[in-house]
């Protein structure tokens, strides 16, 4: 935004302190008027044909943006991943009680990391592990939809599930 004498096109349309319409008028003129309020002229419309500028207090106005911008920032959710760890032989009651965490986990709006961590003779049978990871997914289905299928890296098998919104 171009402030005071940084304005070099003239006419200019000025908008007083107040939001009332003063016309169109030289910017020099436009100044001598923001002066004797103890105001800037601020160019709030450098593209319209004359430019719109405002008698306006600067500093206070840059003030306010700032602190929109702070509280926007303040309100939006990073979302997060969070993992859960399964193993092939998960007995019923661990099961729930990771299921239980990835369903908060995605309540609070954050995608879930289902990993299932294979040893030893686990890696002949990895479809043990993807069933668990199926079984996971179809449990949470109410609340996120699968985001990357289940894939074999090495000794641990992953699949990420989104929150539906």
């Amino acid at each position: 935004m171009r402030v005071n004498r940084q304005i070099r096109i003239s006419p200019v349309r000025v908008i007083s302190a107040d939001g009332s319409q003063m016309g169109i008028m030289a910017v020099d003129e436009a100044l001598a008027a923001a002066e004797r309020e103890g105001l800037d002229l601020v160019e709030v419309a450098p593209l319209a044909r004359p430019p719109v500028v405002r008698i306006m207090d600067y500093g206070k106005f840059k003030y306010e943006q700032a602190r929109k911008a702070r509280q926007a920032r303040k309100k939006q959710h990073q979302i997060q991943l969070k993992e859960v760890k399964f193993r092939p032989g998960i007995e019923a009651h661990d099961f729930e009680f990771k299921v239980r965490h990835a369903r908060r986990f995605l309540e609070e709006g954050n995608k879930v990391k289902a990993t299932m961590m294979f040893r030893g003779r686990q890696m002949a049978h990895p479809e043990l592990g993807r069933e668990v990871l199926m079984r996971v997914a179809q449990v949470l289905d109410d609340l996120g939809k699968i985001e990357a299928e289940p894939t074999l890296e090495g000794r641990n098998m992953t699949m990420v599930i989104t929150p539906r919104r």
